[in-house]
């Protein structure tokens, strides 16, 4: 039984003698194999079960593929760590030689199969898969462990394998998928993935499961949404690079701004017509590119961002209107009292204290330049912003040399338009 994964060993009299373990693992296989009596020859593959000898573990590299050998596991584990082994990663405690065997970068499902088999070994109890007798590991063992594969043609596409499961840099590109491959789902290393220049016309949700995801780029194909699912998802705390040019998306919803990790954004050559509202809660963000979309203007909180690059050219920005549309009502309804209320004291809610179309009501809600919030009730006027107030590098917006935009506001009340006026003239 073997298990393909990083490994450490480290020794617990080290701190005892004032040393530091290395603290890095690496590549390695480990071996659960039968331990034949030293009076007797061992036992031909296959032959034995755990049950009639003892199993013991071997761990080998590829410098040393003839591997360390801890005999004795029976009664001889101290503790199993396996709080984060849906992540890969679990510890033995061995009591003799008193290591802890640190696991990393393996196949969960895999993990939990062979830790199983060790505590029945521990108990002296038959293993259920058969235990071998050792022979080095071979060098195409260690392939297993590619961190790095790139596809860039439908002729090199694996049809019939599965990708290695330690991948974290995957690329496949030009490869024609018209759906994201569901065995991409289960690389849960996986740090890059790079679906450009393909035909995928949808998301999979899953692929928020990624806990690890840094990077996706599905630049070139056929994508008319980013779903609020993946907005919501653990991408929230570890994506910083997406790139959606060359697609045909229209909108993104207003839960797109929950990405908060996000550094790099690309939404060149869409069809935008607008931004989400609240791009201001990006404060990671420090290069933005949206440019040939139908943007008729930028959102209000986008005066709040910090970025290093920004490039908006070729959109249709429009001229700031002279008139503010006026959408107030005195007395405010108790929907809008009440709605304000919530967001101002950052009271919680849910679809399961209020109703749903509430809980969107409040997501889609407007800020004033007051910093409160206001619903359907607001006054809303347009002003221009030059944008080298939120980027260092601005690319023109227009072949007029133009580095401008116009820009929406809105006003929760009369007295903050009055004293805003200046600002929108």
């Amino acid at each position: 039984m073997k298990l393909h994964c990083e490994v450490e060993v480290v020794s617990r009299h080290l701190p005892a003698l004032g040393l530091r373990n290395r603290g890095k693992g690496v590549r390695a296989v480990l071996s659960l194999c039968q331990q034949a009596p030293r009076t007797q020859p061992r036992p031909r593959a296959g032959g034995e079960r755990g049950g009639r000898h003892h199993a013991c573990l071997f761990i080998s590299t590829l410098k040393d593929k003839l591997g360390t050998r801890y005999e004795q596991l029976k009664e001889n584990i101290e503790q199993f760590f396996t709080k984060f082994v849906d992540e890969g990663k679990a510890t033995v405690r061995l009591k003799e030689p008193p290591v802890d065997i640190c696991l990393s970068k393996a196949n969960s499902s895999s993990l939990k199969g062979f830790l199983s088999a060790m505590r029945l070994a521990h108990r002296g109890c038959d293993v259920e898969a058969p235990l071998l007798t050792f022979t080095p590991v071979k060098t195409s063992e260690f392939e297993k462990f590619k961190t790095k594969m790139v596809i860039t043609s439908k002729k090199d596409y694996p049809l019939n394998k599965n990708f290695p499961y330690s991948l974290e840099h995957l690329q496949t590109s030009y490869c024609g998928l018209a759906r994201v491959d569901i065995r991409m789902l289960s690389l849960k290393n996986l740090r890059k993935l790079d679906l450009s220049h393909n035909h995928i016309k949808k998301l999979p949700a899953t692929i928020g499961d990624l806990i690890h995801l840094q990077e996706l780029n599905l630049n070139d194909n056929h994508l008319e949404s980013f779903s609020v699912a993946l907005c919501q998802s653990t991408l929230q705390k570890s994506l910083r690079s997406l790139d959606l040019s060359k697609n045909k998306i229209k909108a993104l919803p207003v839960q797109f701004c929950q990405l908060q990790e996000l550094t790099d954004l690309k939404l060149d050559d869409n069809e935008l017509i607008r931004l989400p509202f609240k791009m201001g809660q990006l404060t990671n963000l420090r290069f933005l590119s949206a440019a040939r979309n139908k943007l008729p203007f930028l959102p209000s909180e986008f005066k709040n961002l910090s970025l290093e690059y920004l490039d908006l050219f070729g959109n249709i920005f429009e001229q700031p209107e002279v008139l503010p549309v006026i959408k107030l009502q005195m007395p405010l309804t108790l929907l809008e009292s009440s709605a304000r209320a919530v967001l101002y004291n950052r009271i919680p809610y849910g679809s399961h204290i209020i109703p749903f179309h509430l809980c969107q009501d409040l997501d889609t809600a407007k800020t004033c330049v007051c910093g409160r919030f206001c619903l359907s009730c607001f006054i809303q006027g347009t002003t221009t912003m030059n944008l080298h107030s939120v980027a260092h590098t601005v690319v023109l917006v227009d072949n007029m040399g133009g580095t401008e935009a116009p820009v929406v506001s809105y006003f929760c009340s009369l007295t903050c338009y009055v004293n805003s006026c200046d600002m929108l003239m």
